[in-house]
């Protein structure tokens, strides 16, 4: 899959930092990369990354973050 063809968007909160989240889509296949390791494409389909964002927003990774006391 090259990189060229493919179309990438990233939140306007991003204010044109370089260390964002991208996502693109071809077809029913979902695709994340991090602007500053545009190299590294994940892939997921729309109704996994739906779960998965209701699971961080839900709290279910919170013990993946640091704590501070």
């Amino acid at each position: 899959m090259a990189t060229e063809e493919i179309s990438w968007r990233k939140s306007s909160y991003s204010n044109g930092d370089t260390n964002c989240i991208e996502v693109s889509t071809i077809g029913n296949v979902v695709l994340l990369r991090e602007s500053d390791t545009p190299a590294t494409i994940l892939n997921t389909s729309r109704d996994q990354l739906r779960v998965f964002t209701l699971g961080i927003k839900a709290g279910e990774f919170d013990h993946f973050a640091p704590h501070s006391h």
